[in-house]
């Protein structure tokens, strides 16, 4: 039992220390220490050639110099040009090429292919004009064709993955991106869906609930009941109202729900995409509830859309008026001359959400819908109970 015990302590401590460890290499620090210390590392094969042929710095003071240019690539991410420059210092001073890798690397991955570019022609035309000088060492390419060979393949190679690695990190993002707005506009349309119904089906169980309260109290008349039902009549009412602000009114980012307000803004729309539109509003419906105002404008807005897809150019006449505590909404348009395989015929929608999307709004208000062909003109007619007026 020990002996399992002690393993299995074993086993746990192990993998505490790779998930730490895998959690601290991913970690943008850690990576540039790892960086700096590679760098370091390689440098340090060349610290007996510094002292004997490059220049007269002794085996500690070039491990110190070289530490300190190492360094400088912590900060590669935020300011890769420092970098650069240190790598540019020491192909000058000590004909070291290897900063000069790490430090175009991360000009191309952190600033792009332009820094890339940019990067890899000065340190071309920096080492070129040290080459040209005394003190060049052999080592590092005696010959131009050898010196060429050497220090343009380092630096377009390294540039090279540099760029590479930017677009695969633009790609991520991109990708990210998208993911995360697919995602909000999934949470939308849900939360889209989700207000639409609370608007149709508990603000018609209010208004049924108030309707239904009123006429118990008229019922009651004169008896001990009669003031608890006005009383849970007005209290459906102001939850109603309460409904409609804080979901039809707000929406649901803060936007609020069309209404009648915004018919005129659609049918100027619609003349300027070149369907003209005849639009009548009693001016009494504009006291409606908001919730019939946002069915009225999803009606109008389905029929205009279908109108200028099966119909262009012909004129729209749009009427809504309340009478005998009722609100109708009518929609007319011409037919179009090919007839009912090539335009807005009995089904108006190709794929016919739209009709279905009208009437089922309608419905959930306890009104009627109805679409078709009528006398040569397609014809949308709704109606809806008025409700109490603001």
């Amino acid at each position: 039992m020990h002996d399992l015990s002690v393993a299995e302590a074993i086993r746990r401590a192990t993998a505490t220390g790779r998930r730490h460890a895998g959690r601290w290499a991913r970690a943008p620090r850690a990576q540039d220490a790892l960086t700096a210390l590679s760098c370091l590392a390689l440098m340090s094969l060349d610290i007996p050639g510094l002292a004997a042929a490059d220049n007269s710095l002794n085996g500690p003071l070039a491990a110190l110099v070289l530490t300190c240019g190492a360094a400088s690539l912590l900060v590669r991410r935020g300011a890769p040009w420092v970098s650069y420059a240190v790598a540019l210092l020491f192909i000058g001073w000590l004909h070291e090429l290897t900063l000069a890798q790490f430090a175009l690397y991360s000009l191309g991955r952190y600033r792009g292919r332009a820094a890339g570019t940019l990067g890899v022609i000065g340190y071309v035309a920096f080492s070129y004009v040290m080459f040209t000088l005394p003190g060049w060492p052999a080592h590092r390419g005696d010959t131009l064709s050898s010196f060429l060979s050497l220090v343009v393949p380092i630096g377009v190679l390294a540039a090279g993955v540099g760029v590479a690695a930017n677009r695969q990190d633009l790609v991520r993002a991109l990708q990210a991106q998208r993911a995360e707005t697919s995602t909000l506009h999934a949470v939308q349309r849900e939360r889209s869906r989700i207000a639409r119904d609370v608007h149709d089906f508990v603000g018609r169980e209010l208004t049924l609930l108030s309707v239904r309260s009123q006429v118990l109290a008229r019922r009651a008349s004169g008896g001990a009941f009669e003031e608890g039902f006005e009383e849970l009549s007005e209290t459906a009412r102001s939850a109603h109202r309460m409904l409609n602000e804080i979901i039809v009114r707000r929406g649901v980012e803060g936007a609020p729900t069309p209404g009648l307000d915004a018919l005129p803004e659609l049918a100027e729309r619609s003349e300027r995409a070149g369907t003209p539109v005849d639009l009548v509003v009693d001016g009494c419906a504009h006291r409606l509830s908001p919730i019939r105002q946002a069915a009225v404008h999803r009606v109008v807005q389905e029929c205009l859309t279908n109108a200028a897809k099966h119909a262009p150019g012909g004129r729209v006449d749009v009427r809504v008026r309340v009478a005998d505590g009722h609100l109708y909404v009518s929609v007319r348009n011409a037919l179009p001359v090919s007839g009912p395989a090539a335009g807005f015929a009995p089904s108006p929608v190709s794929a016919g959400t739209g009709t279905a999307g009208m009437s089922e709004r309608i419905h959930t208000l306890g009104g009627s819908f109805s679409a078709g062909p009528r006398g040569g003109l397609y014809e949308v007619l709704a109606s809806l109970p008025a409700g109490d007026l603001a």
